[in-house]
């Protein structure tokens, strides 16, 4: 009897995956319809359509029934994206993200919201904080901290007298690519970035291209779209911005740290989304000021060591008032809702001129 030929078992096989996507298909337009029933109900509830705790839920229950072989990842990549689509239905959510497109911010927000989000590019951070306060958007991401030049001071300001509070975070891996219309190094007169990724490359800058000027833009992003208007201009941005500006990528991931990191803060107002519940690796954040006196910094850190609350970040930045007073950001390890670190913050609070409560979510691992 003959033996079927590769060919035939690949066709096979493809009819198989055929079948199979019909499947899937089908499945995931009933999961749509149950989505807009339940969008039915929250809007007569008045109820959030947006919950990133649920969203993480569904996505660790399906990780942990996953049998294999995609790898949970990949699941989790997946199932993101399928709840974004389905939430689309209910009510697309409006993400204030820094612009144009093809920037970090952006991909930070499709990490968190999934691909259907409606997002609003902003010209800065102000505007995503104003677009987000304003109601214009439902939820804003804005850059906090870089593993390798440390925080976004204008974020930090922002945060005092901005009413919106911290409700998720993104974490992502940075690499910078050299962009440009010409696919080599040749005749580069000018590099343009925003002021931290120039930071990260200028090892990298100094040694290959010593003679170009370094100039700031708002955005990576915006580098790359001033790159596809001169050909002796390059910008250093992702791959994302490459391929939506047509640029070839002259040298890929050229910060001076491999393993350079990004967190991005998801912002929303109080009544937008609250407080998210505890979900046992949680970060809470916030701004203190203390009167100008020996002993007061110090004095911060007791309540957190009498608690057993550990601390993993401490910011300061100038109050701007001229009298070399400052404010302080704190981030510490655990959620309010948690005896400990409620008496922690209940001590804290007792010795702060000023205080403020920034946010508690769970940590993006």
């Amino acid at each position: 009897m003959t033996q079927p030929s590769q060919s035939d078992a690949l066709a096979g096989l493809r009819v198989q995956i055929d079948a199979l996507d019909q499947q899937l298909l089908s499945l995931l337009n009933q999961r749509a319809h149950v989505a807009e029933q339940v969008g039915d109900i929250k809007r007569a509830e008045g109820s959030p359509f947006f919950r990133p705790d649920r969203v993480a839920q569904v996505i660790e229950k399906i990780q942990r029934a996953n049998q294999g072989p995609l790898l949970n990842q990949h699941v989790a990549s997946i199932w993101r994206e399928i709840m974004s689509a389905c939430l689309a239905l209910e009510a697309p959510q409006r993400v204030a993200v820094l612009g144009p497109q093809g920037t970090f911010c952006e991909q930070a927000a499709i990490e968190f919201f999934g691909s259907a989000a409606n997002l609003i590019y902003c010209a800065n951070f102000d505007e995503v904080f104003h677009a987000t306060a304003a109601g214009t958007a439902q939820f804003g991401v804005v850059g906090m901290e870089n593993s390798t030049e440390g925080v976004v001071a204008r974020s930090l300001d922002l945060f005092l007298r901005s009413p919106v509070h911290v409700v998720g975070e993104v974490s992502l891996l940075i690499r910078h690519n050299l962009l440009r219309q010409n696919n080599h190094l040749d005749d580069i007169e000018v590099v343009m970035a925003h002021p931290q990724a120039l930071a990260q490359c200028q090892n990298w800058l100094s040694q290959h291209l010593p003679n170009a000027e370094r100039r700031a833009v708002s955005s990576n992003a915006e580098g790359a779209r001033l790159a596809a208007t001169n050909p002796a201009w390059a910008g250093l941005a992702s791959e994302r911005a490459a391929a939506q500006f047509g640029l070839h990528i002259v040298a890929h991931a050229i910060q001076d740290e491999a393993y350079n990191r990004t967190r991005f803060a998801v912002i929303a107002l109080p009544q937008t989304l609250a407080m998210p519940p505890a979900s046992g690796r949680d970060c809470t954040s916030l701004v203190v000021s203390v009167p100008n006196r020996p002993g007061a910094v110090h004095d911060l850190l007791v309540p957190l060591k009498n608690n057993g609350v550990s601390m993993t970040r401490f910011e300061s930045r100038p109050a701007k008032s001229g009298q070399w007073e400052y404010y302080f950001y704190i981030d510490i390890a655990g959620h309010p809702s948690q005896p400990n670190v409620a008496a922690a913050l209940q001590e804290l609070q007792s010795l702060c001129a000023f205080y403020k409560v920034l946010g508690a979510y769970p940590v993006n691992e």
